[in-house]
């Protein structure tokens, strides 16, 4: 059995987190964003899909704070990363920030980021924190990391059904056969990040297994656009209870800045819209270099959350 360990305050211990914690760390997730007058979009769509990853062992990556009545009110995880890096992040409640479980919580982190890169050639240890979050940014700053990318949270709000136009004059854009076009798509997103040094795109084996095999996985929602039947732009999406994800637009860069990213997007929203959700999301780099910001906008996305990548070299 599982014994907790006594955090040197004595107000609080920690644990690995159980099944049965999972709302009462979404309820956290909540609470600490709605502190910082943001949109919640860390939810438990998030929640249940990192959960579920493969490489994600939940008794030994991640961490729930507990006080003396039993409330959880800290969380903290970290994943392997692409390559040779491990990526990490915690949150506190917002009646128990400033007694140290914070800092406490990052020395469990960072204890278990030793172990995972054990004998890694060049080892990277990540750790995501909300932007503007001047005391996380200074706890940082003193173990050694520094802030390499900013990244947003944008939203578009579906009121009724959505029109999705007319594809680009050439170009079609259908839903997929997923026996037949994931591959398709993989190497679309493989090819439209390949200039982007902060992408490090999976082979096809594990990133078919994270993002096609997980709970949120709905092949339904996932797009292709062809041009003259060759693959030239991608989207895939899933779907929580009134939120709809777009997890990734590619488009390859000889079609790019003629609106299939555009065209993409409008008809997932349809998708989203005649489903009744009340909106969808996506996660974008702020100085994405394929443009990608500007065609969210274009289209009629909002920031709503922005959330900051800080990184150790060791």
């Amino acid at each position: 059995m599982y014994a907790p360990d006594m955090d040197p305050i004595d107000r609080y211990t920690f644990r690995a987190p159980t099944e049965e914690d999972f709302d009462a760390v979404v309820a956290l997730l909540i609470a600490d964003q709605r502190a910082d007058e943001v949109e919640p979009t860390i939810d438990a769509h998030f929640l249940r899909q990192v959960w579920s990853w493969s490489t994600f062992d939940l008794a030994a990556d991640g961490w729930v704070g507990v006080d003396a009545s039993g409330s959880i009110v800290a969380y903290g995880q970290i994943g392997r990363g692409d390559g040779d890096g491990v990526g990490s992040w915690g949150v506190v409640h917002p009646a128990h920030r400033g007694c140290g479980i914070g800092s406490a919580l990052l020395d469990r982190i960072e204890t278990r980021a030793s172990t995972l890169l054990t004998g890694v050639p060049s080892p990277r240890f990540r750790h995501s924190i909300n932007a503007g979050d001047h005391a996380a940014a200074a706890m940082l700053t003193d173990r050694g990391l520094r802030p390499i990318r900013h990244f947003w949270h944008m939203q578009i709000d579906l009121d009724g059904p959505i029109e999705p136009g007319p594809a680009p004059d050439g170009i079609e854009i259908a839903g997929i056969e997923p026996r037949d076009d994931v591959r398709a798509i993989h190497a679309i997103i493989e090819s439209a990040f390949a200039d982007d040094p902060g992408e490090n795109t999976a082979p096809f084996d594990p990133w078919h297994e994270e993002h096609a095999t997980g709970p949120g996985y709905d092949p339904t929602l996932w797009l292709l656009a062809r041009d003259r039947d060759a693959p030239v732009g991608a989207l895939t999406a899933s779907a929580g209870d009134d939120v709809g994800w777009v997890d990734y637009l590619a488009v390859l860069g000889s079609h790019r800045g003629r609106g299939i990213g555009s065209a993409l997007l409008r008809r997932a929203f349809a998708t989203f819209a005649a489903r009744g959700l009340g909106r969808v999301r996506l996660n974008v780099d702020a100085e994405n270099v394929t443009g990608a910001t500007a065609v969210y906008e274009r289209v009629g996305m909002r920031v709503v959350n922005r959330w900051d990548l800080w990184e150790r070299q060791a």
